[in-house]
């Protein structure tokens, strides 16, 4: 049976690799995804175990990296070498991860060959796959090499129970011979089970996922950062995160209402592309509003300053005392709603949340709300701005609901060192 899925494979191969070759996600870096590694593209062993992640995309790498952390603490002078299958996951890799691993290469493709040259060259003591990257190649190679391997964040689709089951019954289960499934829920966990996982090799652990979206601790107030943004000590402060072109505009038009209720109120507008601010400055202006940037500390305290800077929107929602994260008004599909809920912040948001359903459905009820639209937005703040006690216990009941869904990766990381353990 694993003769057939290794010719169908090749024969898969040939008939995609011209697609593969010129597809703008996987034209890059053919030598190592079949599986030879230039020397200095992967580090020397060292006193610790090599462990080999692989998320097939960029936000699964994303998702792999709060485990980063826990992997060195629980062994030191371990080797993290991170794989993935797209260009764009390579180079987010390179950028934003390199400095936290020890490497970032292109996994091979699910062939015999290249599957056991990779493994021979990362030589992994610890294969880690996510979410449903179940090549049968890969972890034959690496389970006959004597690599331990395991999943993380586990799922299957119900709907494609049958053809899963189909394919393994065809080509032998590769859910024998991988050591550990490390599943987001129950329902996940039956499935991997009604696949064939053996039981004891099967634990709930949760989503790293929702670790990395809700990496700030809450802290103390930034007092440096209210003071260039122009805020007092006391200000009630609407702060409007990661808005993007279309979203504005309707803010701006909300908050202008809110001011004939609540004069008080302070709007900061921070754009997802810093590059946006003059426009979003113009169009503060257009609505007769007073308006500043934080990268020249707001000296007028105009009511509206937008945060042109990068890498401080985490520590501006302290200062908050309600938030709305854009992305929600158009088509983008949402940005991250559990940070500023981790910060102890009620979080309002709009209809479009595709990309981040699932924390929708653990938020709404628990300090989140969804709004329809900017009318909706503006019923649902003025009615909290005029019950404080409401913010406070919204606020207390989001940073409680992040903490509960935390904690994937730590819960992760022991369960690994059972499995490496003599």
């Amino acid at each position: 049976m694993r003769l057939l899925y290794v010719l169908a494979s090749y024969l898969l191969f040939a008939v995609l690799f011209p697609v593969l070759s010129l597809h703008r996600k996987t034209r890059h870096g053919l030598r190592q995804r079949l599986g030879f590694y230039a020397e200095g593209e992967l580090p020397p062993r060292g006193p610790g175990p090599t462990l080999w992640l692989h998320g097939a995309s960029a936000g699964d790498l994303l998702a792999l990296s709060p485990m980063f952390g826990p992997l060195r603490e629980r062994f030191p002078g371990c080797r993290i070498v991170l794989s993935t299958m797209t260009n764009s996951g390579y180079m987010m890799g390179r950028e934003r991860l390199a400095k936290h691993v020890d490497a970032v290469v292109y996994a091979p493709y699910d062939l015999w060959g290249a599957t056991r040259r990779a493994v021979r060259a990362i030589q992994p003591d610890l294969l880690v796959l996510e979410y449903t990257e179940i090549w049968p190649n890969l972890i034959h190679a690496a389970s006959g090499a004597g690599v331990r391997v395991a999943l993380t964040n586990g799922r299957f689709s119900p709907a494609h129970q049958g053809k899963y089951r189909l394919l393994f019954s065809l080509i032998g289960n590769p859910l024998r011979r991988m050591d550990l499934f490390l599943m987001r829920g129950e329902d996940e966990a039956e499935r991997v089970l009604g696949l064939g996982a053996p039981r004891e090799r099967v634990f709930m652990t949760g989503n790293t996922k929702f670790d990395a979206l809700a990496a700030a601790a809450a802290g103390q107030e930034d007092e440096a950062l209210r003071s260039a943004l122009g805020l007092k000590v006391g200000d009630r402060v609407w702060i409007a995160g990661s808005t993007h072109e279309g979203e504005e505009e309707h803010l701006l038009g909300v908050y202008r209402r809110l001011l004939e209720e609540h004069p008080e109120l302070r709007l900061v507008i921070a754009p997802r592309y810093i590059e946006r601010a003059a426009r979003i400055v113009a169009l503060a202006k257009e609505q007769g509003l007073g308006v500043g940037l934080r990268s020249q500390g707001n000296p007028e305290g105009a009511r509206v300053v937008v945060l042109d800077t990068i890498g401080e929107l985490s520590r501006a929602y302290r200062l908050a005392t309600l938030v709305f994260v854009g992305g929600s008004f158009t088509k983008r599909g949402g940005q991250n709603i559990l940070e500023p809920a981790g910060q102890g912040k009620p979080v309002l948001f709009g209809p479009h949340m595709e990309n981040f359903r699932d924390s929708v459905q653990v938020l709404v009820g628990r300090g989140g709300i969804q709004v329809n639209d900017a009318e909706h937005l503006y019923r649902v703040l003025s009615e909290l701005l005029a019950k404080p006690e409401t913010l406070t216990s919204l606020g207390e009941l989001a940073r409680a609901t992040v903490g509960q869904i935390s904690g994937a990766s730590q819960r992760n990381v022991e369960h690994m060192a059972r499995v490496l353990t003599p």
